[in-house]
């Protein structure tokens, strides 16, 4: 049988043993909730991945009744779930377990009355008083939200409570800053021990990501090049087809690289340059991860400059129609500075990425939505070929996250005929063809391995720290200068000219997507 201590050798996650269990989700009015958690939690029930006692209850400030809320629910599973049509003698039955709790994020007494209820759910679901609470509110609700649950005795304490259990997920961003995620880490510890609070990142659900692991190593013939010696530059892209939308408060505060590149991007960073750890343990794997981040070279001079690239979407034309401004869209300044584009260089100071220049861009409003590891091979030496007139091309391996999830490899090929030029050809595998079925969603692993008490996809203090500590410093260089006209960029492009003047610094470009 799989080890349940080495989840990425865990063939069959759903044989794995859950313990029964209340998910309390706060926030649960929001747009998450409606999308992912619920689409998520029903296609763990469809899939008999749940725990045989289980209980689901909403907490947010509206008032509504038991029922409004699981109508409500029905309808967003309906839209949102992988799995349709919706079963509707499923969904009957699961609506069993979901109920709704209105209260303040502050009120003591709605905390009070939630133990209440919670208790009475165990009597009546048998779920043994574990509970798992999803925090997914604006972050600064975070320790508020936590010190009443620990106040009220719904977050338990680990020293006195050895046959039950509770634990806290809580939604990125993780502080604003590095200064802020220590105060926001030391904040939360005075209501509860490391064990208890999971910071998910959802990217490490997805099915691409967890495989990237097995593709390094577990594959000799790609393991033994993936160092400088080799590999001449990597890429990774996350670009999003969409503007902000309704988030226009959020981005204001946040903007693309507190949103998407110190959390999504740098854990795919990890996982694609990370030493083989010593086992596939959480904390080997997570000691890996951070050992990289420690070694990435800190900016200095005028590396602020030359290598770390902002932008701003314009008015423009995508999927058909045409897009405002970022600064036109609701509930932002008309003077905006925050990024909705970023670009940068990096490097990881040891052994196997010596001076293997790293790029990251992250963007809202591209042509395509796309989410891309590229591994750009060095060239081999095209003597042989010079005669003919062909290009000798780099071989490229592209790991595609999402949307088409795959993994691809260009080769050089002869074009059939006498005289022989050179072609590139693309190798192509697809999740979907292969097995016959779309990747389960990344929300889904990442509740049902909370609830496991297998915490390998979540994120590690120190790895939010140590990611903090890269970007603190570009941020506050960005927030002394204005964006300049040169940093727009019309929605539906790929970004401004800018970056591609950076990475032609270099000597190389952005691969097309």
């Amino acid at each position: 049988m799989p080890s349940q201590d080495h989840p990425f050798e865990d063939i069959c996650r759903s044989e794995r043993s859950l313990d029964p269990c209340i998910l309390v989700i706060f926030g649960a009015s929001g747009d998450l909730t409606a999308r992912k958690l619920m689409p998520a939690i029903y296609n763990l029930k469809k899939d008999g991945s749940l725990p045989p006692h289980f209980v689901c209850v909403g907490f947010a400030r509206r008032k509504k009744t038991h029922e409004e809320f699981r109508n409500e629910m029905r309808e967003a599973i309906s839209k949102h779930s992988r799995s349709q049509p919706l079963d509707k003698e499923l969904y009957d039955n699961f609506e069993k377990e979901i109920y709704y709790h209105a209260s303040e994020f502050d009120d003591d007494e709605g905390y009070a009355s939630l133990k209440k209820q919670l208790a009475e759910f165990d009597q009546k679901h048998g779920t043994k008083g574990n509970r798992l609470f999803y925090l997914s509110t604006q972050p600064t609700f975070f320790p508020k939200i936590c010190e009443k649950l620990k106040a009220s005795g719904l977050l338990y304490d680990e020293n006195k409570e050895k046959d039950k259990w509770s634990r806290v997920i809580i939604e990125k961003p993780f502080g604003h800053d590095l200064d802020s995620a220590i105060a926001l880490q030391k904040d939360l510890m005075n209501h509860m021990t490391e064990t208890q609070l999971w910071r998910i990142d959802h990217y490490l659900g997805k099915e691409t990501v967890q495989n990237i692991l097995v593709f390094r190593f577990a594959n000799s013939i790609f393991e033994n090049l993936w160092n400088h010696r080799y590999i001449e530059n990597i890429q990774i892209t996350v670009a999003e087809s969409i503007g902000i939308g309704t988030r226009g408060k959020f981005y204001e505060q946040q903007g693309l690289v507190r949103d998407i590149m110190q959390n999504h991007m740098m854990q795919l960073l990890c996982l694609i340059t990370m030493e083989p750890p010593s086992s596939l343990s959480p904390k080997a794997i997570h000691d890996e991860k951070v050992k990289v981040l420690e070694a990435i070279r800190p900016f200095k001079g005028d590396d602020f400059k030359k290598f770390a690239i902002r932008g701003q979407y314009s008015e423009g034309f995508v999927d058909g129609e045409d897009s405002k401004a970022y600064r036109g869209e609701d509930n932002v300044d008309a003077q905006s500075n925050v990024e909705t584009f970023a670009a940068v260089r990096l490097f990881i100071d040891n052994w196997r990425w010596h001076n293997t220049p790293i790029y990251l861009r992250g963007a809202k409003r591209m042509p395509k939505r796309s989410t891309e590891i590229a591994i750009t091979f060095k060239k081999p030496p095209g003597i042989l070929f010079q005669s003919s007139g062909s290009t000798n091309h780099s071989n490229v391996l592209a790991i595609r996250i999402q949307p088409d999830e795959g993994i691809s490899l260009k080769t050089n090929c002869k074009v059939p005929g006498p005289s022989s030029p050179i072609q590139p050809v693309k190798m192509d595998f697809r999740y979907a063809s292969f097995f016959g079925m779309a990747p389960p969603e990344a929300y889904e692993r990442l509740i049902c391995d909370c609830i496991f008490g297998d915490n390998t996809l979540f994120t590690r203090q120190d790895e939010v720290f140590l990611s903090w500590r890269f970007f603190t410093p570009i941020l506050e260089h960005w927030a002394k200068e204005n964006l300049g006209a040169n940093a727009q960029y019309k929605g539906g492009s790929w970004g401004p000219k800018i970056a591609d003047d950076m990475i032609k610094q270099d000597g190389y470009s952005w691969r097309l997507i």
